[in-house]
């Protein structure tokens, strides 16, 4: 925990200082990447990590909260704080009623149906032209005042520390989350869900719990994606999205709240560089992943936190 603690503290600092480091919208807009997909990842690593759920269909709540926050933006009219906290409240609604659905499978069951979810809405988003505009999708979401701001540098490094903010608000829920008594039930309903189940905690609320609070901090993710890129289209809720969150988790380590970032960080970086390697990119991150699973089952930081935890016994012995 404390080892956990000081890593995020750490990664909060750089971030902070990173922009007066590196003062180029490049750098920029490469950090404000990472701060949406740290947010992401550390959505889909609340099931994944702590559930032990694989929901394959997660960028539906994506989905939902960049089409809420674009919608209320256009169609409504609304600041851009107001569709911020709108998105996450509505992704969290859908969480609900998909969390309560599916989570009484088990397996592939439950894998198949998320994934069924995330292409419905993804249809819905594709064929409702009179909400959504089709395939054309929604476009000329306004900016802030703040987002508007000074020269194009400025606008950056506006938008970055938003995302910083918003990056550090979902991992702050998300650790006071994991080292409640509820997320401490959720991680025995992980390792053994009967033995949980004997000492009276139940697996489906835990996990109704964890869906719902995961799919919020996925819409917080989609509503500034939305703003940032001030467009929506059916792509949010494609499987690109999924992909690069199964291997953020992966690889920077599953039940914890550090790898999700390191993830993040290292996907978004290789994206940038393997660009022009256009598909042939998937599959280096495919191979990435079964080099990871094949030699860091744990992730990057599973394996830092391991040596970290047996490091001073070995120390202790020696002396």
């Amino acid at each position: 925990m404390i080892f956990e603690r000081n890593c995020l503290w750490g990664l909060l600092a750089a971030a902070l200082l990173a922009p007066l480091l590196i003062p180029n919208q490049y750098a920029l807009h490469i950090g404000v990447l990472i701060m949406f997909s740290v947010m992401l990842a550390t959505s889909f690593n609340l099931i994944v990590g702590y559930v032990g759920e694989f929901p394959l269909g997660h960028t539906a709540f994506l989905g939902v909260g960049a089409y809420t926050a674009a919608l209320f933006s256009t169609s409504l009219g609304m600041p851009f704080h107001v569709a911020a906290i709108a998105a996450p409240l509505v992704a969290a609604l859908f969480g609900l009623v998909i969390g309560a659905i599916t989570l009484r499978l088990r397996g592939p069951f439950f894998v198949i149906v998320t994934l069924c979810f995330a292409e419905v809405l993804r249809l819905v988003a594709n064929n409702w032209i009179g909400l959504t505009n089709g395939p054309m999708g929604i476009s000329g979401i306004e900016k802030p005042a703040w987002a508007t701001a000074g020269d194009a540098l400025q606008q950056k490094m506006a938008y970055y520390y938003v995302g910083v903010l918003l990056a550090s608000l979902s991992l702050f829920v998300a650790y006071r989350f994991v080292y409640s008594n509820i997320g401490r039930a959720a991680i025995a309903v992980r390792e053994n869900r009967f033995v949980a189940q004997s000492i009276g905690v139940s697996p489906f609320y835990l996990g109704l719990v964890t869906f719902v609070l995961a799919a919020g901090i996925a819409g917080l993710a989609g509503g500034f994606y939305a703003n940032y890129v001030s467009f929506v289209g059916p792509e949010v809720f494609g499987f690109s999205f999924m992909i690069s969150m199964i291997i953020m988790v992966l690889a920077g380590g599953k039940g914890t709240l550090v790898g999700p970032v390191v993830g993040a960080v290292i996907v978004v970086l290789l994206e940038e560089y393997l660009r022009d390697f256009k598909e042939l990119r998937f599959s280096i991150f495919g191979l990435i992943v079964m080099a990871v699973v094949l030699f860091l089952p744990r992730g990057i930081m599973g394996f830092i936190a391991r040596r970290h935890e047996t490091y001073p016994r070995g120390a202790t012995g020696d002396a």
